[in-house]
């Protein structure tokens, strides 16, 4: 099972002012948010199999598009 983030609270205080309007919660909020899609993407990948052609980089660019 993955670890919550550590800023959870943080995060939670940028997410509800993004959402009251504030447009600078969201540029803090987005580097938080790709720095843990990739320790997560980094962590999923290192347990695939050798020799796969996922990238880190790649995976988190797609998850990230998602959002």
């Amino acid at each position: 099972m993955e670890q919550p983030l550590e800023k959870s609270p943080e995060i939670t205080r940028m997410l509800q002012e993004w959402s009251g309007g504030n447009r600078d919660a969201l540029d803090t909020l987005l580097p938080v948010v790709y720095a843990e899609l990739r320790r997560q993407a980094s962590g999923y990948l290192h347990r695939e199999r050798a020799g796969h052609t996922l990238q880190t980089t790649a995976l988190i660019h797609e998850t990230y598009l998602k959002l």
